[in-house]
């Protein structure tokens, strides 16, 4: 062979007897095969072979079943988002039609996605009010195929009974599905309490580093079977260094996550004294409305806090702005404290009803607590508080 024949063609094979510590990374869009007879025998689910990264990868697959046993799951899907992964979710589940019954009080992505998207596509979107939750059997209709959901809320932290939602579904034929990100899996364990599907965005504390964008779904490996062929024609895949990435994350998630739930407590019961600040959002805190619902079905309380300091959006934003410590950034759940403003964020967009409906004032700040010492991010919110 010539030079630029054998450049190509000649590439090293993988090592044989090498048994790496750590997951190796399949950066590879496409695999060979020995014969057709190889390609039969996967087209037909045999062999346990890989033809095409969009279909899977073996880190990536890798990262899913660890994912997968995380959450009690049969079976877990990466996606390259989590707007990805809750787009892919309902493009499964729903047809036009068919009802969604969504809680008001609702990441504001989730919310667009609804209204501008699956709306026009026929589907029936219908918010309900978080006290609505306390009585499920009485949000779902005849038409109703999917019911979604988040504990706890993003921004106010506000906790549904997941167990009650997930056996009102169940009689109805209903489809349960849990955005679980605020908790992680470390402190809430949603199909264990009769949930059909739960969804991260696993940029969040998953990665845990903030330096990787991705989404999951986990379920029974029935329902993860089906997203996985929407996940094939729409193309959401997430690459395998971003999924070597969350997998290198998770080693650290259970520790990361302990110490979160530690410094956000005692940030919590520190300024739920503070007469600077109009109220203290933590589920931890005996005054939280949804405090017992969130002590019966966590194991943790998580490391979001979300304060209102009152005066109007003028004083939420000067308050942001002496911010020294906390970076004023988007996101959550990765190693650096945040701050965000949701009326500027997650909320951003939501008129005056939405804002009322999902329980957010413009005088908010939602804190992700990280791994800095406790006493400096004290520090840092009483001198912006002035």
């Amino acid at each position: 062979m010539k030079l630029p024949t054998r450049l190509v063609q000649r590439a090293p094979r993988p090592l044989a007897n090498v048994d790496s510590l750590t997951l190796p990374i399949y950066e590879t869009t496409t695999f060979v095969f020995d014969s057709a007879a190889q390609v039969e025998e996967y087209n037909e689910g045999k062999g346990g072979r890989y033809l095409y990264s969009r279909y899977g990868n073996p880190t990536v697959v890798a990262v899913e079943q660890t994912l997968a046993a995380l959450e009690g799951a049969d079976a877990a899907i990466l996606l390259s988002s989590g707007q990805a992964a809750t787009t892919t979710a309902l493009l499964t589940l729903l047809s036009a039609g068919d009802e969604v019954v969504c809680s008001a009080a609702i990441y504001g992505g989730t919310l667009h996605l609804l209204t501008e998207i699956f709306a026009r596509l026929g589907v029936v979107v219908r918010f309900e009010r978080v006290e609505a939750f306390g009585r499920p059997a009485q949000l779902l209709s005849d038409r109703t195929r999917v019911l979604w959901f988040e504990s706890p809320i993003n921004p106010t932290l506000r906790c549904i009974d997941i167990a009650a939602v997930a056996a009102a579904c169940r009689a109805r034929n209903v489809t349960s599905v849990i955005d679980s990100t605020f908790a992680s899996p470390v402190n809430q364990q949603p199909l264990a309490l009769g949930v059909d599907l739960v969804m991260h965005s696993a940029t969040k504390y998953l990665n845990g580093h903030t330096d990787v964008t991705a989404g999951v779904l986990m379920g029974s490996a029935e329902l993860i079977g089906r997203i996985e062929k929407v996940r094939r024609r729409v193309g959401g895949l997430v690459e395998p260094q971003p999924a070597y990435a969350i997998g290198r994350g998770l080693k650290t998630l259970a520790v990361r996550v302990e110490r979160q739930n530690k410094t956000a407590s005692a940030i919590a019961e520190h300024f739920s004294r503070d007469r600077r600040i109009e109220a203290v959002y933590y589920p931890g805190l005996p005054s939280h409305p949804d405090h017992e619902i969130a002590r019966r079905q966590m194991s943790g309380f998580g490391g979001m806090v979300c304060v209102d300091v009152g005066g109007g959006y003028d004083r939420a934003a000067r308050f942001f702005d002496r911010l020294q410590v906390f970076q004023r950034a988007a996101s959550l759940g990765g190693v650096e404290s945040l701050c965000s403003l949701p009326v500027l964020t997650s909320q951003w967009g939501h008129t005056d009803d939405e804002l009322r409906e999902a329980g957010v004032t413009r005088s908010m700040a939602r804190l992700s607590i990280g791994l800095e010492d406790a006493d400096d991010l004290i520090a840092d919110l009483d001198q912006a508080l002035g």
